[in-house]
């Protein structure tokens, strides 16, 4: 098994050298290729309940622009840059309580995800705009690797286990579409304003949202490529804060999944709040073809008789 996967990381970069990529003279391919990969946990708060971890994975790379899944996802206004991208995202929630081995009503219901989200996004630098859309696809429920990810590093860590998975939201399919608009407001030497507006309809989020995004310090204008964690010949340094609220319209890690109502536990839609604020802050530091962030995240309470939480995420990105 492990030849086999040393195998086919080998051969992956010369498959993908030698996939055609599309020609698009109205929206030509972005060049650029990057790993990126993200871990975020509430630990570096030492809390441990609802958000607890989670992790992505993300490739972007021209030959990406050769899925059929590419005709589903909106190509933007003519002339703009097109990146095409694959996230692999997991995610893990407890209620307050892990070492109660009974349900908690009134609490957060276990439950973890898995899904890929093959994206696209159509950069537009002179008009200082960014249109992303995106389709996910997996499934909620044990089939994740919820309880053994988490129990497995409470052993490693000497924590307390976790007793109530047995209690997790079923296993269900993920499928939703995902679209965001992002457009510069004000800029000057070292700071830049954006807003962002978001919206999600799907079996896993559905819900509309809009906020600020601040940057400032030393770095490469916004969008002045597909991403900002492109190829940066000079140091990159530099802050960053995000002030966003959500409507919420349904919430499976909260509702369950609409395909499924066998369910141990979950909570009622009017138990679901509807307007959830959510902020986040974080540095950036970037030179070559690599680049590292940290983030802490706030988020205010998602259901009724909840606490607001937060956690903090690392993130390595590196180019190709």
């Amino acid at each position: 098994m492990r030849l086999l996967l040393l195998l086919f990381l080998w051969s992956m970069p010369r498959l993908v050298q030698a996939a055609p990529v599309p020609v698009d003279t109205l929206r030509p391919v972005s060049p650029i290729r990057l790993l990126r990969y993200t871990y975020a946990n509430d630990l570096f708060f030492r809390t441990d309940y609802y958000f607890t971890q989670g992790m992505t994975l993300t490739l972007v790379h021209p030959v990406l622009a050769c899925l059929p899944v590419r005709h589903l996802l909106a190509a933007g206004p003519r002339a703009s840059t097109q990146q095409h991208g694959l996230t692999l995202r997991y995610d893990g929630f407890t209620p307050l309580r892990i070492q109660d081995a009974f349900v908690r009503v009134g609490d957060r219901p276990y439950a973890a995800y898995l899904y890929a989200s093959f994206f696209r996004v159509s950069n537009l630098p002179a008009q200082h705009q960014r249109l992303t859309t995106a389709l996910e696809l997996g499934f909620i429920g044990p089939a994740a690797g919820g309880k053994e990810l988490q129990t497995a590093i409470h052993r490693v860590m000497g924590n307390a286990e976790p007793c109530g998975w047995d209690y997790q939201i079923r296993n269900a399919p993920i499928v939703g579409y995902r679209v965001a608009f992002e457009k510069q407001l004000a800029t000057s030497r070292h700071t830049e304003l954006l807003a962002e507006t978001e919206a999600s309809l799907g079996t896993l989020y559905t819900y509309a949202g809009t906020g600020l995004h601040l940057r400032a310090g030393q770095f490469n204008p916004y969008f002045a490529n597909p991403s900002p964690f492109s190829y940066s010949p000079s140091w990159q340094l530099y802050g960053e804060a995000a002030l966003a609220g959500r409507f919420i319209g349904y919430d499976a890690t909260l509702q369950g999944s609409p395909f499924t109502s066998r369910d141990p536990y979950t909570l009622a839609a009017g138990d679901v709040r509807r307007a959830v604020l959510r902020s986040s802050g974080g540095v950036v530091v970037a030179h070559g073809y690599i680049s590292f962030a940290a983030t802490a995240t706030w988020v205010s309470p998602e259901f009724a008789g909840g606490r607001s939480h937060r956690w903090g995420q690392l993130g390595l990105t590196v180019g190709f």
